[in-house]
C-alpha cells in the first residue's frame, strides 16, 4: 500500500503527528472465546486465559514495531473478546468473575490497555448466563484494571429492554460504591446501548461479534487536532466548502489508520477488519471534538448551533473516510464524552453545556453521553430513567447510541472526578430530580418502534 503515497501525502501525515496530536489510537484485536465453554467455571477461565496469550501475544509488540517504521504513533492496544454471557459455563455470578480475573490478568501480562467484551446482550430478554454475568459486573470492574463492560439493552427490531435498564442503574450504584476511592471509575469502564455494533475496536464498549472471523485487526484512528487545524487554515468559507475541507482531511486520516492496521494484520497473518474513523479526543489541549466546533463558529460548545454543527462535522467525517478505504466499520463519526475533551469539559464549568444540550448532540454524534460524572446520590430510577432517553434516540433513529455514566460516590453537583490518563476529569453534572419512578419500575419491553416492519 506504500506505493499509492505521494511524497506530499507522507510530508503531510508526519506534520500531523508532530504538530496536530495526530495518532492511531487503537490496534484491537477480536478474538472469539466461543470454544472456551466448558461447565466447570476453572476449566472455562484456564481456556479463556490460555486463548489470549496464545493468540495476543505477539500484537504489543508488532505494533510497536509498525508504528516505529511508519513514525506513527499507536496509542493503545486492545482486545476484544466474545460476549463473556456466551460462553457458556456454570450460570452462577462467581463463574463469570472467574473468568473476568483470567482476562485482566493476561491482558496485564501481555501490556494491552483494556480489554473489551465482559458483555451481555439483553435487548430483547435475559438467558441465565446473561443474569449472572449482569449480577458479576460490580465485582469484575472493582478487582479488575483492564476489564470493561457493557450491556446493549434495546435495538431498533427489538425496542427496549426496560428490565434491563434498571439492572444497569443498580449495578452502577454498586459499581461507584465498590470503587469509591478511585472516583468510582468502575463506572468509566462499563457502557449500555442500543443498536451496539460487533466490530467496535473503542472502549468500554468493544466485543467480538459472533459473526466475525476466529481472530481480527481492527483500527480506530482519532485526529480532531488534525480536523481543527484543517478548518483554521480554510478561514472564512462557507458551510458547504467547510464539510469539503472536512472530508478531506477525514480521508488522509482514514488511509493512514488502515495501513497501519492491514500491515499489523499482514505481520500477524491475520485477517483486517475495520477502520473506525471516530474523531475521538483527549483531554490534551488541540486534541479536542469541542475546539473542532468552536473553529466552525461556536463561541462555546453548548452554543445555539452546537447541534447542526455536530451533524456536519459526523457527516463529513464519515464521506471522508468512506471514499479512503471500503473497510469502514466500528461506530465511526464523532465522539462527544465529556471528561476525554478539554474543550467540552470548559464548557461544562462554564455552565453553558448542559446534559439537555448534550443528549440533544447525541442524535447526530456517533455514540451517546459518554464519560458523564453525576452527583452519588442520584437515585437508581432517575439513572433508569437518563439512560433510557438517550437509549430511545437510538432505538427510533437506527443508529447506535450509549451511556457511559459515573454516579461519582460522595461527589455532588460543581466537584470534580479524577480519573488520570486518558479518561481525563469529569465535572459532576445536575440531573432533573424529578421522579420517573412510576414509569421505569413498570418494566417490561418499550416496543420497537413501526419503522423496524422494514423487510
Amino acid at each position: 500500500m506504500t506505493s499509492s503515497y505521494t511524497q506530499r501525502e507522507i510530508l503531510e501525515t508526519l506534520r500531523m503527528a508532530e504538530l496536530e496530536h495526530f495518532d492511531v489510537r487503537t490496534v484491537t484485536m477480536g478474538i472469539s472465546l466461543l470454544d472456551c465453554a466448558h461447565e466447570d467455571p476453572r476449566e472455562a477461565a484456564r481456556r479463556v486465559y490460555e486463548k489470549l496469550t496464545r493468540h495476543a501475544a505477539a500484537l504489543p509488540r508488532t505494533v510497536g514495531e509498525v508504528a516505529d517504521s511508519f513514525g506513527i504513533r499507536v496509542a493503545n492496544r486492545r482486545i476484544a473478546v466474545s460476549p463473556v454471557a456466551l460462553v457458556a459455563t456454570r450460570p452462577e455470578p462467581e463463574s463469570y468473575l472467574a473468568i473476568a480475573r483470567e482476562i485482566d490478568r493476561a491482558a496485564a501480562e501481555m501490556g494491552f490497555d483494556f480489554v473489551g467484551g465482559y458483555s451481555a446482550l439483553v435487548h430483547a430478554g435475559f438467558t441465565r448466563a446473561d443474569e449472572a454475568l449482569l449480577a458479576s459486573v460490580p465485582a469484575a470492574l472493582s478487582a479488575t484494571a483492564r476489564l470493561c463492560s457493557s450491556v446493549n439493552a434495546g435495538s431498533s427490531r427489538t425496542g427496549l429492554n426496560m428490565d434491563a435498564v434498571l439492572k444497569v442503574a443498580r449495578l452502577l450504584k454498586e459499581t461507584a460504591y465498590l470503587t469509591r476511592e478511585q472516583g468510582s471509575i468502575g463506572c468509566a469502564k462499563f457502557v449500555v446501548f442500543a443498536n451496539a455494533v460487533e466490530d467496535n475496536p473503542f472502549m468500554a464498549g468493544a466485543f467480538h461479534g459472533v459473526g466475525l472471523p476466529e481472530v481480527v485487526i481492527h483500527v480506530g484512528v482519532s485526529g480532531p487536532g488534525v480536523v481543527c487545524e484543517a478548518i483554521r487554515r480554510a478561514g472564512p468559507c462557507d458551510l458547504r466548502e467547510l464539510a469539503e475541507v472536512v472530508k478531506r482531511a477525514s480521508f488522509k486520516i482514514t488511509r493512514v489508520g488502515e495501513l497501519i492496521g492491514r500491515e499489523v494484520a499482514s505481520r500477524l497473518q491475520l485477517p483486517f477488519g475495520v477502520v473506525d474513523l471516530s474523531l475521538a479526543p483527549t483531554p490534551v489541549l488541540g486534541d479536542s471534538v469541542g475546539e473542532v466546533l468552536e473553529a466552525m463558529g461556536l463561541e462555546r460548545t453548548g452554543a445555539c448551533g452546537s447541534t447542526a454543527a455536530l451533524a456536519l462535522l459526523t457527516d463529513a467525517v464519515k464521506k471522508g473516510g468512506a471514499m479512503a478505504t471500503s473497510a469502514v466499520g466500528g461506530l465511526s463519526g464523532a465522539f462527544i464524552p465529556v471528561s476525554e475533551d478539554a474543550a467540552m469539559i470548559a464548557a461544562v464549568e462554564e455552565g453553558v453545556l448542559s446534559l439537555e444540550k448534550l443528549e440533544a448532540m447525541t442524535s447526530v454524534c456517533s455514540v451517546g453521553l459518554d464519560m458523564v460524572a453525576v452527583p452519588g446520590d442520584t437515585p437508581e430510577e432517575t439513572l433508569a430513567g437518563f439512560i433510557a432517553d438517550e437509549l430511545m434516540i437510538g432505538v427510533v433513529n437506527h443508529k447506535t447510541t450509549a451511556v457511559r455514566v459515573i454516579p461519582a460516590h460522595g461527589k455532588r453537583v460543581g466537584e470534580k472526578v479524577s480519573f488520570g490518563g486518558l479518561l481525563g476529569d469529569a465535572p459532576v453534572q445536575a440531573l432533573r430530580t424529578l421522579s420517573c419512578s412510576g414509569f421505569v419500575r413498570r418494566g417490561g419491553q418499550i416496543p420497537a418502534p413501526v419503522t423496524a416492519l422494514r423487510n
